[in-house]
């Protein structure tokens, strides 16, 4: 369930070339995969994982850990094409307690796979964004929002750089659209021309998204001082644990307003 430009009157294409961002990514994923780590070296890795239902730590740390690995596999081979299998060596410890080292390892086999690999070289990918550079974003946010789990389930107060989670709000939303066939419920993201807002209340950035009977997409066309259905404030760490599902909407952390309907509409249906 994609949008075309030609689809609708207004413009919601938004090319992930084109957001400005300081973020880079590569670097990014060692890091958050650094904080991950001291997160979980001396933790009981049967801790279990609230905001990631019937996971625990180790749950957490094996998916992370293979998605860099799967991640880094892809960027070697240049793929051109959806893949067919998935068959990964992850060289998975056999004993947990050998995790963390393990998922430190993954963010070497990952910056390696990144020294090799041209962000601007085409390739194919689920989202937007058919460049090698996608994978670095993608994985990134998989380990950031990884990272915040296994803090949560650890009783810490999760930080999030700032100019990360503007960057991990707009890669989310840019993506959301391609997401439906690892995220069913996405298909049912539609309705007749409503528009949800989320705004920053620590900066001046805020996200428009349209919804038509056929689909949604982001409206970067859409003036900042316009009227919308529905709008939902809070700070930008705060908005990017929302459109993950880390956070409800009523939580104190927000304000919100407009259409509660369609609210809950949206969050029912677009976390992942």
């Amino acid at each position: 369930m994609t949008m075309k430009k030609s689809d609708h009157p207004h413009d919601v294409t938004h090319h992930p070339a084109s957001v400005v961002t300081s973020v880079d990514h590569r670097t990014a994923v060692a890091a958050e995969t650094a904080r991950f780590v001291a997160a979980v070296k001396d933790a009981d890795l049967a801790t279990a994982v609230p905001s990631c239902p019937d996971w625990t730590l180790a749950d957490l740390v094996k998916h992370t850990g293979s998605v860099q690995r799967w991640f880094s596999v892809l960027l070697r081979a240049r793929i051109q094409e959806p893949p067919r299998k998935r068959e990964v060596d992850l060289r998975l410890p056999d004993r947990e307690d050998g995790y963390a080292a393990w998922l430190a390892e993954s963010a070497t086999v990952a910056a390696d796979a990144f020294a090799a690999t041209d962000p601007n070289l085409p390739m194919w990918a689920w989202g937007a964004d058919q460049y090698a550079r996608f994978w670095a974003r993608r994985m990134l946010f998989e380990t950031l929002l990884h990272r915040v789990d296994a803090e949560l389930a650890l009783g810490l107060r999760p930080t999030i750089d700032r100019p990360l989670a503007v960057d991990g709000i707009d890669e989310f939303l840019v993506n959301l659209p391609f997401a439906t066939f690892f995220a069913p419920g996405v298909a049912n993201l539609r309705g007749p021309d409503r528009t949800i807002r989320f705004r920053a209340t620590d900066g001046d950035e805020d996200w428009v998204v349209r919804l038509w009977p056929d689909g949604f997409g982001l409206d970067t066309a859409h003036p900042t001082a316009a009227a919308t259905d529905a709008t939902v404030q809070g700070t930008v760490a705060d908005l990017l644990l929302l459109v993950y599902g880390r956070l409800p909407y009523e939580a104190e952390a927000f304000a919100h307003e407009g259409d509660e309907h369609l609210l809950t509409h949206w969050f029912a249906n677009s976390a992942f």
